[in-house]
């Protein structure tokens, strides 16, 4: 098979395309004929050598893909309601970038039927990220109000996205008057360019003096602590990256009498089975949105495989507004 590795630790041009023997698929797990494999933030840092796959993953680079199932014991399949040539999406640990590709039969779901191959494969890393997040973790409910820093970036795309269409209000920060003109035309109820406002002062204005029910945190560092204070009582923060850096100073006295909540997580290293229930939350409770066209995944770019390292630059010039995909 063709597949995009990362040939030394370096910038995008140490990306290459290589022949790789075929993955077999082992016990509970699927082969799938990859169409299109999803480009995410955590594919950058794996090639700066910044964040190792897990014990027992390809080293490949890409987290998700979409494509048809090629592979597997028939009997797990049919015990999942697959079979070969299903057209499926799938959440994996590494080995996205490349034309066949083995992932765990609880981590695939169908690709809905109103997508394409390349929107399929745009929904698995970032919604279950934000699934997990925001709902399962922070329990966002209808009527409260969401924080998303970096809100045209794929994961805060689709927060807005999932939250808008479960009856949340969203607010969100992004780094231009362009990208929050953006954010707030996919549904956002409001934008704060943090290059040129203070987010902590625009959201409490926001929420007349109140503060916001739960903040998506992918910045950390200096962020943690003017997050605490944009936050309402019994307010939840959920960090997911550290694009700011790791050290934070916080006011312990406002987390303690405001109720406040920090949480934080990273999903790659997580069980299989504990990636099942999310799959399993995400069809029950979103997939039939997407169906109906509630929510739509929102593409800014498809690259050719051989084109990773232009994908992998334009995702560090930060400058899409949803996902960049790759086709085979």
């Amino acid at each position: 098979m063709r597949a995009v590795e990362i040939g030394q630790f370096g910038g995008p041009e140490v990306l290459r395309l290589v022949t790789r023997p075929d993955p077999v698929p082992a016990a509970g797990e699927l082969l799938v004929r990859v169409s299109a494999s999803g480009v995410n933030r955590p594919d950058v840092v794996q090639r700066k050598g910044h964040y190792p796959p897990p014990s027992g993953a390809s080293d490949l680079p890409g987290l998700e893909v979409a494509g048809t199932v090629a592979g597997g014991d028939p009997a797990e399949l049919a015990a999942a309601g697959l079979k070969l040539g299903d057209r499926v999406c799938a959440l994996v640990a590494g080995g996205g970038y490349a034309e066949l590709c083995v992932a765990p039969i609880a981590q695939a779901l169908p690709a809905p039927a109103a997508l394409s191959d390349v929107e399929a494969a745009a929904l698995p890393e970032t919604f279950f990220t934000v699934w997990q997040n925001v709902f399962e973790i922070a329990r966002l409910q209808p009527g409260e109000t969401l924080l998303v820093q970096g809100g045209s970036s794929g994961i805060g795309v689709t927060a807005i996205l999932l939250a808008k269409a479960l009856g949340s209000r969203v607010i969100v920060t992004a780094g231009s008057d362009d990208k929050c003109a953006a954010c707030v035309a996919l549904g956002a109820d409001a934008a704060i360019n943090y290059r040129t406002q203070d987010f902590v002062e625009e959201a409490k204005r926001l929420t007349g003096g109140r503060g916001v029910d739960v903040v998506l945190d992918m910045v950390a560092g200096d962020y943690v602590g003017r997050e605490l204070q944009c936050l309402a009582e019994d307010g939840r923060l959920s960090i997911i990256a550290v694009q700011g850096g790791t050290k934070s100073a916080i006011d312990a006295g406002l987390v303690l009498r405001k109720r406040l909540q920090i949480t934080g997580s990273t999903l790659r290293a997580r069980s299989v089975a504990y990636k099942a229930q999310l799959a399993a939350a995400l069809r029950a409770r979103v997939w039939p949105l997407i169906e109906a066209g509630q929510v739509k995944p929102v593409i800014h770019k498809v690259f050719e495989a051989a084109q990773a390292a232009e994908a992998h630059a334009l995702m560090e010039s930060s400058t899409h507004v949803g996902k960049i995909v790759l086709t085979w």
